[in-house]
Formats: C-alpha cells, sequence, structure tokens
C-alpha cells in the first residue's frame, strides 16, 4: 500500500510541475496568443516612420571601397573583418547598375580548375599586401569548394547580391590590402580587427 501511495504522490507532483511550467510559459507569452503579432507591426512602423539606421545598419551604407566593373557591375566592399581564427572575411554588395541584365563575367571565378568544377564564384579574388609583397587566394574547404559567395549567373538591371570572400589574414602589421576581382578595378581596403 505505501508503494501505491508514493507512486499516486509522485504523479501528483510531476502532474503539479508540468501544469506549473505551463503557467509560467504561457505569462512570459503575454498568454494573449496575439502578441506574435508585435514585433512585426512594431518593426514595420518604425520603417514606416523614417527612423534613423543603427549604428550597424549605418557602417553598410557607407562602403570601404567600390569596384567597377564591366557592363555598370560595381563591387561596394562593406567590411573586411580579420577573424581570430587567422582569416579576412570580405563582406559587400554586387550590384548591377547598368540598363540591362547582366551576365557575370565567367571570369570572376578565376582559372583554378579546382575552383571552376565547383561552379561560379568569386573565386578568382585576391588580397595583395603591397608592403609584404604577398597575395593571399580565397580559402578553399577540404572538398575545393571556394570561401565565398557561389551559385551566381545574372543579375537584372538595378538589382544587388550580397557576397562575401573569405582569405588567410595578412600579418598584422598589414592594415591596408588591396583587393583585385578579374574584369573590376582594384581598391585598397582597410582591415579592422
Amino acid at each position: 500500500m505505501s508503494i501505491r501511495m508514493t507512486a499516486k504522490v509522485r504523479r501528483g507532483v510531476v502532474a503539479w510541475s508540468v501544469a506549473a511550467g505551463l503557467a509560467v510559459g504561457a505569462a512570459g507569452c503575454g498568454g494573449s496568443g496575439g502578441d506574435d503579432e508585435k514585433p512585426h507591426s512594431s518593426a514595420s512602423a518604425s520603417k514606416a516612420t523614417g527612423s534613423g539606421p543603427s549604428a550597424q545598419e549605418g557602417r553598410t551604407e557607407r562602403p570601404l571601397a567600390e569596384l567597377k566593373g564591366s557592363d555598370g557591375l560595381l563591387l561596394q566592399v562593406t567590411s573586411a573583418q580579420r577573424d581570430s581564427g587567422g582569416f579576412v572575411t570580405v563582406n559587400g554588395t554586387l550590384k548591377n547598375d547598368g540598363a540591362g541584365s547582366v551576365v557575370i563575367p565567367s571570369a570572376l571565378s578565376g582559372n583554378e580548375t579546382e575552383i571552376l568544377r565547383n561552379g561560379r564564384s568569386l573565386g578568382g579574388a585576391t588580397l595583395i599586401d603591397p608592403r609584404g609583397k604577398k597575395r593571399y587566394y580565397v580559402l578553399r574547404d577540404t572538398e575545393g569548394r571556394p570561401l565565398t559567395t557561389t551559385g551566381f549567373s545574372t543579375l537584372r538591371a538595378g538589382a544587388d547580391l550580397a557576397v562575401f570572400m573569405q582569405f588567410p589574414a595578412p600579418p598584422a602589421t598589414a592594415s591596408e590590402v588591396d583587393l583585385q576581382l578579374p574584369t573590376f578595378s582594384s581598391a585598397t581596403i582597410k582591415i579592422s580587427g
């Protein structure tokens, strides 16, 4: 009889714990069921009222550099961040400022067979350390895929595409490097971090 009584008490404690957990969870969510919509409406309301950009958004509006390509293509570099793992990640936006659709030049992938097997990419990009007289190529994973944006072919007029490229990091003394991309002008960018 004491075993039955203990089992009933345990089941009661478990049921009470579950009920209490659900009550706390419902209170944390507001309990009305319609609160899931509030973040969306406030976010759109702030956009509609023209609130100013956050500090992070402000950084992306003013590019570190602009590289001009053929047929109205433009690469705006928004950041070049040194990571603690010995990498530099370059982020930017590839834009079509031309009047018509543009086929992205295959030359952007570079000419290395291993990279070309993996489709269109920015694998032909390089960083140049002019003081150290070294060139850094886009990194590859263990299967030879470039650590950069891949899988694009055409940009419509006025369209843009967020892109990234990852390189081995130059020495910490190299805070400014030249970014080169086939068929584009080159530009000097400042590495942060």
